[in-house]
């Protein structure tokens, strides 16, 4: 029995009493070593410069694991030159039954005043990095022993829970909204659904939108379920009980919405089912391969008579004298004369006269009247 008194003093000692260091002391220590799974407990840290003969900053973090949650709510610090203190306050949630250390990171930062100017001095622009001499300081970590919690438990904490359902008859498959909050201190209430799937009814979930209010104490959490629920019947929803435990109390309650009851109006047949098929019943109907056929043979007739005008412009090009459209190609009396002298025609003797006549002796002609009655004669 001494043995075990001695032993949790001694364990107290090491948690509690503030741990000498060359240049300052530091106090790491939790306010319930014992608390049960996911039960929120308080982390005090608390760092005190003691040598006012140097500069001293710090770097601190608890480090991160998997067999807790810390999230910290207050702070304080006083930089002043030579005497450094710090004050961190977190909340922290053991995530694990049985013994859990938290773990810490600190080092220790010293400088001097000349350094310390010398860093600040310049504009903005020219910031110059602080030289410092760092020394990693190996922490023992705070060990608690965590508790189990009453098999069945969905809720860790201090809460109440309040819901609303604005109606409870409505039109087949018309969504009836509802919305449960849950608020108080403890670990988040945030569960995956509130009301479970029963049967053929429609559940529709937004996820839970989840608050935080912290103080210098602790955190207290409201969180918020909307969902919307439907049927094409009238229907019954189970009464929902949440298995919750208090730790400060270390009693189990429940927080429960009774059974809950709606009358669904089914749909109206009459409205739902015309008096006249629509569509109409099947049968085979061919006019609209007839409307269809109707259109092929209007474009192949047209195609084939483009393609008919297109050929004869062809054949009567090819049946026109070569001469025609060198004569169309001339622009001025004197390329019409050299094509006329060149076909060396008789029957162009009257055209080739009256050609050289204006071009070497000064005779008006009319080149298009020329053009025309020399095509009349090679037709």
């Amino acid at each position: 029995m001494k043995h075990a008194l001695g032993s949790s003093l001694l364990f107290l000692f090491a948690i509690i009493l503030p741990l000498q260091a060359e240049n300052f002391t530091y106090d790491f220590h939790v306010d319930n070593p014992t608390p049960y799974q996911n039960e929120p407990i308080r982390l005090s840290v608390d760092i005190n410069q003691t040598n006012p003969d140097v500069v001293l900053f710090f770097n601190f973090a608890v480090n991160p694991s998997k067999a807790y949650r810390v999230v910290q709510i207050d702070t304080v610090q006083d930089t002043t030159l030579h005497h450094s203190y710090i004050h961190y306050l977190y909340v922290l949630y053991p995530l694990k039954e049985g013994p859990v250390d938290v773990t810490f990171d600190l080092l220790e930062r010293v400088t001097d005043e000349h350094k310390v100017a010398y860093s600040f001095s310049g504009d903005r622009d020219d910031f110059k990095k602080l030289e410092t001499v760092d020394h990693k300081v190996e922490v023992p970590p705070v060990h608690i022993d965590v508790k189990p919690l009453p098999e069945g438990t969905e809720l860790i904490g201090d809460f109440t829970l309040d819901w609303e359902i604005k109606q409870h008859t409505a039109e087949a498959y018309e969504p009836i909204n509802m919305k449960v909050v849950i608020r108080g201190e403890g670990y988040p209430p945030v569960l995956d659904h509130i009301f479970p799937q029963e049967g053929e009814v429609s559940f529709f979930r937004q996820p839970p939108v989840v608050k935080n209010f912290p103080d210098k104490k602790s955190i207290r959490y409201e969180v918020t379920y909307t969902m919307a629920v439907s049927h094409d019947k009238s229907f019954t929803l189970s009464a929902v009980k949440l298995h919750a435990f208090n730790p400060k109390t270390e009693k189990s309650y429940v927080l429960e919405i009774p059974e809950q009851h709606f009358d669904i109006h089914p749909a109206d047949r009459s409205i739902l089912l015309d008096s006249s098929d629509n569509p109409l019943p099947f049968h085979v109907d061919f006019s609209w391969f007839v409307t269809l056929l109707g259109y092929l043979l209007t474009f192949a007739a047209g195609y084939m008579s483009a393609r008919s005008i297109k050929k004869k412009k062809r054949e009567q090009a090819a049946l026109r004298h070569p001469l025609e459209e060198k004569i169309a190609a001339c622009k001025d009396a004197r390329s019409l004369l050299q094509v006329l002298m060149a076909a060396d025609k008789q029957s162009f003797a009257e055209e080739t006269e009256a050609l050289e006549n204006a071009l070497y002796r000064n005779g008006k002609i009319d080149l298009k009247q020329i053009k025309h009655s020399l095509r009349e004669k090679l037709s």
